[in-house]
């Protein structure tokens, strides 16, 4: 849709957008119309480069061409089927997403907040049918981020500021311990702790990657427990961090793991992917979604995650990543470039990251930040050291002018 075939103009989707959406936070002053690779092109004409794609979300380049392609075919033979009858992208979706990773089964899901609430049920089930009816109670990390819906947002470790100001009580049943502190966890464990629930790399927490010896010794308190061990890999997962899933940097499997953003290509997709002993804890009657495995965003997920591996994006994420983390660390004001691959975060000292973000976006960089001091950017996976280049004298450039 443009918005010169309704007879708008900038000025009039801003206004209408103001006035008729909900206000829940701060939106870049530009109207997009294209997006092609790195580049996102508004209204006007003007081109920005992409370094937070749709938030982690077009890993293989904005409208990629076969993921493109691979919607317009689906959405012309069958658009919605429910979970009722079987359909050809979900099936092949269902076995790529299974193989690739190591996983029994999946279940799909339209986010990642609700991958992470069925996986919350389908912890607390497990507990529950196992060992008995107070056995639901899930560790979670201090500044973790899962979602913001009920489940999710309880599991989310930030009870004095962040999603949860505003909306308790929350769920019972969570318990917050130290990121990267393995006692901290252990203490916070009771006899009825049926799971722990961790990023592999804190996303809006700051971009902090957990150390190896940290999820190393999760998986084994957990396995010497009879506790589930669950990852949340929603924006971390499908080669965003140098490898297809994030667990695979710390030779650690966990027992269920959740995906999205990267795996649709831009629609909305999300998954619970478990071995088979927790995938049996949601038996028939204990699950379900409307809109699950919908047959547009399977093939655009099947397309998504095939150009993913076939180009093998993960590599360049480790390459890109590490040469980005260098060119960081020569500008101004940085305290910290912390991540993982293309998972990076930039904290900043002396100087406020979100006028920053700001700045940069005038200078036509579009990045995020996760507070007043960290910028996060999770680019395209297929960008260049050219394009590194650029984004670090944006950046350089935003911080002088804001720190002046």
């Amino acid at each position: 849709m443009k918005a010169k075939d309704y007879g708008l103009t900038k000025k009039d989707i801003i206004e209408m957008s103001d006035q008729y959406m909900l206000n829940i936070g701060y939106r870049f002053p530009i109207v997009v119309e294209e997006a092609k690779d790195t580049v996102v092109k508004d209204i006007d004409g003007d081109e920005y480069l992409d370094f937070y794609a749709g938030i982690a979300v077009n890993s293989a380049g904005n409208c990629n061409e076969k993921v493109v392609a691979a919607i317009r075919e689906q959405a012309g033979e069958v658009m919605h089927t429910s979970l009722y009858p079987y359909s050809v992208p979900q099936a092949l979706l269902a076995k790529l997403i299974c193989e690739s990773i190591g996983m029994d089964r999946v279940f799909f899901q339209n986010s990642g907040t609700e991958a992470n609430e069925a996986m919350i049920k389908m912890a607390r089930k497990y507990g529950v049918e196992h060992f008995g009816p107070e056995h639901y109670h899930i560790v979670t990390a201090k500044n973790s981020f899962h979602g913001r819906t009920y489940g999710a947002m309880s599991a989310t470790g930030q009870p004095d500021n962040g999603c949860q100001m505003g909306f308790k009580p929350m769920l019972p049943g969570f318990t917050y311990a130290n990121f990267n502190d393995l006692e901290s966890f252990k203490a916070a464990c009771t006899e009825n702790t049926t799971a722990i629930m961790v990023e592999p790399v804190q996303g809006e927490g700051g971009v902090y990657p957990a150390t190896k010896e940290f999820l190393q010794g999760l998986r084994t308190f957990c396995d010497e427990k009879g506790m589930l061990l669950l990852f949340d890999e929603v924006q971390t997962g499908w080669c965003r961090c140098g490898e297809t899933m994030a667990f695979m940097h710390y030779d650690v499997k966990p027992d269920a793991v959740t995906m999205a953003k990267a795996m649709g290509g831009g629609l909305p997709i999300g998954a619970l992917a478990a071995t088979q002993k927790c995938a049996e804890a949601l038996n028939p009657g204990s699950h379900g979604s409307t809109y699950s495995g919908n047959p547009v965003c399977c093939a655009a997920s099947y397309a998504q995650i095939t150009e993913l591996l076939e180009r093998n994006l993960a590599g360049n994420a480790k390459e890109m990543g590490a040469y980005f983390t260098e060119k960081l660390y020569t500008l101004p004001h940085v305290k910290e470039v912390r991540g993982l691959g293309l998972l990076v975060g930039l904290e900043l000292e002396n100087v406020d990251a979100v006028q920053v973000k700001i700045k940069a976006m005038e200078k036509k960089l579009l990045v995020t930040a996760t507070s007043d001091r960290i910028i996060r950017m999770v680019p395209p996976l297929i960008i260049t050291k050219e394009d590194c280049d650029k984004a670090a004298a944006i950046l350089k450039e935003a911080i002088l002018e804001v720190a002046s």
